[in-house]
């Protein structure tokens, strides 16, 4: 009697652990699968200009040349927002450094300072116009770029490019290898864009004598390429 409970026990034990072994047990591998990717360019005119406006300073203390680079940003603030009319025009402040200078036996002998002070936005004219009225603070870099309203529309545009070109090159694999149709399996969808230009040094030199002599500096966009890839893997069937 002891024996034949347990044969049960023994045979209830092994029909128990049967799910456990087969949810252990290794998946087939996909077969028919095949990895594709593909790609959509859209060229969009640039329609964002940003001009950095930069001063230098330079005293015998770093108190005295951080005073007098705030005494032209400050001022040059003042000009600026009074322009300001976003999208058209915002303004920002840049980068500021402040560094000492050494003389022949390494000790300190006075400071050095620069701060910049950014225009940007779609109004060229008004942009321009504004660095011309600054003193103090020619311009340093001119610089093109996309609005984010244009951005979008032509990550729109180039993604439905890209996954246009994905299926069409899926379907024509699929009919090269000799199958009926595709099932999508997995995909990602990336974007990259083309950054703002900056103009080469003479073209920041050609805008300090511009904004020196007040006048609104001439500038001309140039166009910029956004470009979406759509990469993944079909099951052939």
């Amino acid at each position: 009697m002891q024996n034949a409970i347990k044969i049960i026990a023994t045979s209830a034990l092994l029909v128990s652990a049967l799910p456990v072994f087969s949810q252990n047990a290794p998946a087939a591998d996909p077969r028919n699968v095949v990895q594709l990717s593909a790609s959509g360019a859209v060229e969009v005119q640039q329609d964002e200009l940003i001009l950095t406006l930069g001063a230098s300073a330079d005293g015998r203390d770093a108190s005295s040349v951080q005073a007098q680079l705030r005494q032209v940003v400050d001022a040059a603030l003042t000009v600026a927002r009074s322009q300001v009319a976003a999208p058209q025009m915002e303004v920002r402040t840049g980068q500021f450094s402040l560094y000492p200078r050494h003389g022949k036996n390494g000790e300190i002998t006075g400071w050095q300072g620069r701060a910049e002070l950014v225009l940007h936005g779609r109004d060229f004219a008004r942009i321009t116009a504004t660095a011309a009225r600054i003193q103090g603070m020619p311009i340093a870099q001119v610089g093109f770029g996309l609005s984010r309203s244009e951005s979008e529309r032509a990550e729109r545009e180039a993604q439905s490019q890209a996954i246009e070109a994905f299926k069409v090159r899926a379907a024509t694999l699929t009919q090269a290898f000799g199958f009926a149709g595709y099932t999508l399996r997995e995909v990602s969808v990336s974007s990259q864009g083309q950054m703002p230009v900056p103009r080469p040094r003479m073209m920041a030199m050609e805008a300090k004598m511009a904004s020196m002599a007040d006048s609104p500096l001439p500038v001309e966009a140039g166009k910029s390429t956004v470009e979406v890839t759509v990469s993944g893997s079909v099951q052939m069937r």
